[in-house]
């Protein structure tokens, strides 16, 4: 052993008193499993039960939160590390002999594939101890998909051996974009596997409500399912929910028409350009094409007035919207910036001092009039708070073990899925409840290195 010549003041337990296992600790005691416990143990019956569930179940959620990506990796840790064996139940006296072997821990999962409705019930359960605790939790949503990939090959049509994975399915997501210099840029990504489908809370970046499907699932289709399954567990869940944001995979009529119609969600979904007909040159359309006008708008819903003088195209000002008429209101741009326009008078004989006022309804197009007009700076600036689910599947990938894993097979992936979820909102839930709200979305405890005084 090297000598260390000088001892320091304070130990590192003075620095940070929290250690690996109050983060364990803290799961155990916010998970609500009581119900799965003896569920399982009635299972068991009257056998023999050398590794009794409850252990089991409590090494398991060790593996989650300590973030091993196998039993292998966790049963190693188990033999290494006598506090965690005790904290989850281990007999003291056998040591590390009283770990369970590979083969166990495998019936053990299977038969929690038998009580994944149980899992889930819990994570809704967790819900609502959210709720309880973060009373705006569900204000705001963001919903968005992630790729899973499964550590089984692709099989043809004889029967698996194993190492391939019969469930899983090809995806393909589509990225695109423009950079700073105009050009535009795409990405296709491909993988053999399967998809989650998460509804987060942007302002709490915690989730809400989540599914699991093979990989060519579509974002769009699984949208208005995840709303319903959260209000059908979550009483009350409207209440309080006032929008929406996701990308353009979620992009259609149904979606933005129902969200609102059905459910009093205002929807912040991107737009693609399903413009098939051959538009004007500026590529936009007559507001009125029943008649001679000079109000004109694009897919991206921007409107515009068109000068009859000088045929200049301006933005009509957006002056919100009208709930009782279910419309968009829009002012003469002139008359509302307060600046000379030579055509003003041909637009608006009356020669009001507002000028012409176009309301549109938003049964004119649901994917392009939504209640928060897409051309106003409130759409744009409540947008980016979709960004928030991506920070959750980056959690998932990094804290929770999905990036590097050995999942075969759709069951095992809704079940794995489903503990991550579960650990996430308990780790959630302890912190809050211990007054360590700035931790609730880690997994990691890191220890924040003092600064160095100058010289």
């Amino acid at each position: 052993m090297a000598t260390i010549p000088q001892q320091r003041l304070f130990s590192w337990n003075t620095v940070e008193s929290s250690s690996d296992l109050d983060r364990l600790r803290m799961v155990f005691s916010a998970i609500p499993d009581e119900d799965l416990m003896q569920a399982m143990e009635a299972a068991r019956g009257k056998g023999r039960d050398d590794y009794p569930v409850r252990v089991m179940w409590n090494s398991v959620l060790a593996g989650i939160v300590f973030g091993h990506p196998h039993i292998e990796s966790l049963r190693r840790e188990l033999r290494r590390n006598g506090e965690l064996r005790d904290l989850c139940g281990f007999d003291p006296f056998m040591g590390s002999d009283s770990i369970p072997d590979a083969w166990v821990y495998s019936r053990f999962l299977r038969e929690l594939f038998r009580h994944q409705e149980m899992i889930d019930g819990m994570f809704h359960s967790l819900v609502e101890m959210v709720r309880e605790v973060l009373p705006d939790f569900g204000k705001v949503l963001a919903v968005d998909s992630k790729k899973l990939e499964s550590f089984g090959n692709p099989t043809s049509k004889a029967p698996g051996d194993g190492r391939r994975d019969t469930d899983a399915q090809w995806g393909r997501k589509e990225y695109s974009g423009r950079r700073g210099d105009g050009t535009v840029w795409n990405r296709v990504v491909k993988w053999f596997g399967f998809k989650l489908h998460l509804l987060v809370d942007s302002q709490h970046e915690l989730p809400v409500a989540y599914e699991v499907t093979g990989a060519a699932a579509s974002d769009m289709t699984n949208l208005l399912p995840l709303v319903e399954k959260a209000v059908e567990r979550h009483p009350g869940f409207l209440e309080q929910c006032e929008e929406l944001s996701g990308d353009r995979g979620y992009d259609s009529i149904d979606n933005n028409e129902k969200l609102y119609s059905e459910y009093s969600i205002k929807p912040l979904i991107d737009i693609r350009n399903m413009w098939k007909e051959k538009e004007g040159e500026d590529g936009t359309r007559s507001l009125y094409p029943d008649r001679a006008d000079n109000i004109v708008y694009d897919y991206q819903g921007n409107v515009f007035c068109v000068c009859p003088v000088t045929g200049e195209k301006r933005n009509l000002a957006y002056c919100g919207y009208e709930g009782k008429r279910d419309c968009l209101k829009y002012r003469c741009p002139a008359a509302h910036f307060d600046y000379e326009c030579k055509g003003r008078g041909r637009c608006h004989p009356s020669g009001s001092e507002y000028g012409r006022v176009v309301r549109i309804p938003l049964e004119t197009d649901r994917r392009i009039f939504t209640p928060i007009a897409r051309s106003s700076e409130s759409w744009a600036e409540k947008y980016k708070k979709r960004t928030a689910v991506e920070r959750v599947n980056s959690r998932l990938d990094v804290s929770f073990g999905f990036e590097v894993h050995t999942i075969r097979g759709l069951a095992k992936m809704k079940l794995r899925v489903g503990l991550a979820m579960v650990v996430m909102l308990a780790m959630a839930v302890g912190s809050i409840k211990a007054n360590q709200a700035y931790r609730m979305r880690s997994l990691v405890w890191s220890v924040k290195k003092p600064k160095r005084r100058a010289a």
